[in-house]
């Protein structure tokens, strides 16, 4: 990639030079990119010192900005009482820090993206429930994204201070931990981040990603994950793209606006396990790939409706795949879809279909929509289901007899995992026949 204005330059020979400061080096470059993507910079450092916060912070404790805040949920509401925004405001504000902070985190992000019930009065009528945008996910250019750096904040015991922290319409989704160079990138997680989960928890509330450099390598991850499951992201738009590790990648495949939006839209998962709730967040190839596959539900009619083949290696994420899809389809194209997911080996069925349950996607049992026979599978696809999940061989059909049209519905994606195996011949065409619009 050739370098441009406000790009991040950062060489080995940069790296060598060690009596170079992180902030000349690391975080001002840093800061410069995110203003080049169109993030509105400041400097935090002496927010209190002139014995009010212009930010309208009433103590280091407050983890968001009021006054951006309190100023996005009245331009995006522009129909709604200020009681009903004040409201909201109380909401998406209140201590959460008695609540296990992967749901505390769970239930902020979902206001974000379903918006902040409110009751709302109107003359002397019965109260009706309003919904509060927090942020416009259509128009990104409708929100305020804010970089702040050296933000100090206080917990009970201790007070800290973060290099970078993103805020979006006041909220703080995106939180920075950077390093020198002669540094190791590890030293960001051991020395800084896991003392920040204790000592100003509140501020990873709202948390959508972490970013963790030293300026040479960069990964992302959620921030209350150990550091194995931060990853690298290698490329910015497209799959075909030469892999390249660094933070310039990272910052403007993640951060661009629309980008950043899309990750915390779209491609973060809370899955319910035996150690309770975990979060997940979409890598490179996960929303690179779901996104095009997205564009290809545009040109059904055009591709014949073949969305594509979407290539994964063994262990990198198919059901986290297919269900930020199929999550997407619903919520960003029109109709009353339903996701019909194909595979050829029961521990496949039982491990996707347990995925999309426990992350919340389903609206009944996950035995309710899993086919358990031929007749069953029959069923499900004569009705109305959000989702169905099968085996091929439940498609198969006694010798001589013809598998019937069992839906003609236009709104059917089938999704099929090893389709290299045993998706062809007989029971594809039975699967065809069964869905001849799907």
């Amino acid at each position: 990639m050739t370098p441009g204005p406000g790009d991040f330059v950062y060489t080995q020979s940069t790296a060598r030079m060690g009596g170079f400061s992180e902030a000349a080096l690391v975080e001002g470059p840093a800061k410069e990119l995110f203003s080049a993507l169109g993030w509105t910079i400041g400097d935090l450092f002496g927010e209190f010192g002139g014995g009010g916060s212009a930010e309208g912070r009433a103590s280091m404790r407050d983890a968001i900005l009021p006054n951006r805040l309190r100023a996005a949920l009245k331009r995006l509401n522009p129909a709604l009482p200020q009681d009903a925004l004040d409201d909201a405001f109380t909401e998406l504000t209140r201590d959460r820090r008695a609540i296990d902070p992967i749901r505390a985190n769970a239930e902020v992000l979902g206001l974000l993206r379903a918006g902040v019930g409110v009751e709302v009065r109107r003359g002397a009528g019965e109260p009706k429930t309003e919904t509060v945008r927090v942020v416009d996910w259509e128009r990104p250019e409708a929100n305020d994204f804010f970089l702040a750096s050296q933000v100090w904040f206080s917990g009970d015991l201790y007070k800290r201070r973060a290099d970078l922290v993103g805020f979006v319409n006041g909220l703080p989704l995106l939180f920075v931990e950077l390093k020198a160079a002669h540094k190791a990138l590890q030293d960001a997680f051991n020395d800084n981040l896991a003392d920040y989960r204790v000592a100003i928890p509140q501020v990873f509330t709202p948390n959508a990603f972490v970013i963790l450099s030293n300026g040479l390598k960069a990964v992302l991850g959620c921030a209350e994950a150990p550091l194995e499951y931060f990853n690298e992201w290698k490329r910015i738009d497209d799959e075909e793209e030469p892999g390249v590790v660094s933070l310039e990648t990272l910052i403007r495949g993640t951060c661009r606006p629309a980008r950043f939006l899309d990750l915390v839209e779209n491609f973060i998962a809370f899955e319910e396990g035996k150690q309770g709730l975990v979060k997940k967040l979409a890598r490179t190839h996960q929303l690179l790939g779901v996104n095009r596959a997205l564009a290809a539900v545009d040109k059904l009619v055009e591709n014949r409706g073949r969305l594509g083949v979407f290539w994964h290696t063994q262990g990198s994420g198919k059901s986290l795949s297919m269900l930020f899809f199929a999550r997407k389809v619903l919520r960003k194209k029109p109709g009353d879809w339903t996701f019909v997911i194909v595979t050829d080996r029961t521990e496949l069925d039982v491990q996707i279909a347990g995925t999309f349950s426990a992350c919340g996607e389903l609206a009944k049992p996950r035995e309710a929509v899993q086919a358990q026979s031929r007749e069953h599978l029959k069923e499900l696809l004569r009705g109305n289901e959000r989702y169905v999940f099968t085996l091929i061989q439940k498609f198969g059909a006694a010798r001589g007899e013809n598998f019937p049209v069992l839906s003609t519905r236009s709104d059917i994606i089938v999704v099929t995992d090893e389709a290299h195996r045993s998706q062809y011949d007989i029971l594809a065409a039975n699967m065809r026949a069964a869905l001849p619009n799907a």
